[in-house]
């Protein structure tokens, strides 16, 4: 990728640093986890195939779907209810269905994200139950199930899963490795319930002490620090056959204003952006990460609009896609969150953030308006077939690329149970703790 190099120039020794990372093998558990966890077991292997045949191969599922399919793969909902058919008002109210499973057959979406404040994280049986049906009722095309889990501060799947230190404690190592470590484990326990995506690693450079909503999820406060750890988080996460998420681009570190809440102005000028804050997505593009999650701050100096870089061609086309050469999935960060919200309406954010360069709608609040509004935009020509084909075909090679394009992993919940806290991975989070400075 060409534009690798150029950020390469910009911060010298950033990209590259993540390959000196050594090789996963046997490296999660130290030599132990094996002894407790077989290889297959903790890979969270597949262990039934999807009865319905379907097309092969990413062009070949793009041609077969109608117009209303390729909108749908654009967004990731939250579903509310602890089991694929749970009844829950919630669902009924946001998507005129009561189950998670028949907003799933309706609107075919591209994936869905979980929460414990929806319902949808009790126990490890619940958990792979509620992935395994919600894979059942999206039959034509596995779906994407992500999770918030960046392990710290941020762990949505807590208590279930190893409580590994967040990103600031790794960082405190000083060694990559350990982020690597780190990021199979999560992987690997993800797998196994079922989740395939992680939003996850943060590539954030925490260069404001006083930030509200990065701080401890960073890395650290150095650039050509953060970014070598970044990179090897990708790389584990991949090495557990998880598709990885760096954060949030163009970057979220000097900000005093929590995006959640308000709406973050940052005066980088282009020059400071290369240097401080484009290292980590540079060399976690380098890495081949999955997506890139984009943040709901200002830049005036990279666009004078005023948008926030969720809505901002100048930004996700021109610097992350020309710039940085990133071909890969770009998500939005929530679009419920308010940092998106102050300018336009539901369904006019979605349709900017397609028209800026994103391929997928996180969580938007008011899902009937953002698809109909998209779906609008695609049949009057507002947004090219052209351009929606971009997108759809970005979504079907990430799910190509970890195996979920053609069939759906089922998972076991007695492997989960058997994976999820094991000896092994007890020992990782061990291990970083005992090397935290």
């Amino acid at each position: 990728m060409t534009g690798i190099a150029v950020i390469a120039t910009m911060a010298v020794g950033c990209v590259g640093t993540g390959g000196a990372v050594p090789p996963a093998s046997g490296a999660v558990g130290g030599g132990e986890s094996s002894a407790s966890v077989s290889p297959a077991e903790s890979a969270g292997t597949a262990t039934a195939p999807a009865e319905t045949a379907k097309p092969a191969g990413v062009e070949a599922v793009l041609a077969s779907m109608s117009l209303e399919e390729k909108v749908g793969q654009l967004f990731m909902p939250v579903l509310y209810g602890q089991a694929a058919d749970t009844v829950s008002g919630e669902n009924q109210a946001r998507f005129g269905v009561d189950t998670p499973a028949k907003m799933v057959a309706r609107y075919r979406p591209g994936g869905v994200i979980l929460f414990p404040w929806a319902g949808n994280v009790k126990n490890v049986r619940q958990v792979v139950a509620l992935t395994n049906g919600l894979q059942k009722a999206s039959p034509e095309i596995p779906l994407l199930i992500g999770a918030d889990q960046e392990n710290g501060q941020v762990s949505r799947l807590a208590p279930l899963v190893t409580n590994l230190p967040g990103a600031s404690v790794i960082g405190s190592t000083g060694d990559p490795s350990l982020a690597r470590r780190a990021a199979e484990v999560t992987g690997r326990e993800l797998r196994v319930l079922g989740i395939n995506l992680d939003f996850a690693p943060v590539a954030d450079v925490n260069i404001n002490p006083r930030n509200p909503v990065i701080g401890p999820r960073a890395y650290g406060s150095d650039p050509e620090k953060v970014a070598p750890m970044v990179a090897a988080a990708v790389r584990g996460f991949h090495d557990a056959g998880i598709a990885a998420t760096a954060k949030h681009f163009p970057g979220h570190g000097d900000t005093n204003v929590d995006s959640h809440t308000g709406l973050p102005v940052i005066k980088h000028s282009l020059s400071q952006w290369k240097r401080l804050d484009a290292p980590p997505f540079a060399a976690a593009i380098g890495k081949d990460v999955d997506a890139i999650m984009t943040a709901h701050v200002v830049m005036p100096k990279l666009d004078p609009s005023g948008d926030p870089a969720t809505l901002s061609r100048p930004i996700l086309t021109g610097l992350l896609r020309e710039k940085l050469g990133f071909d890969g999935v770009v998500s939005t960060d929530a679009l419920d969150m308010a940092g998106v919200r102050k300018r336009y309406g539901d369904g006019e954010v979605a349709v900017r953030a397609i028209q800026a360069g994103v391929d997928l709608l996180l969580m938007p609040p008011d899902y009937r308006e953002a698809h109909g509004a998209l779906l609008a935009a695609v049949k009057s020509g507002k947004i090219s077939e052209a351009r929606l084909d971009q997108s759809v075909r970005r979504l079907l090679k990430l799910k190509a690329a970890r195996g979920l394009l053609e069939r759906a992993p089922v998972a076991d919940p007695a492997r989960a149970e058997r994976v999820l806290r094991s000896a092994g991975h007890l020992k990782v989070a061990r291990l970083i703790n005992s090397r935290a400075r």
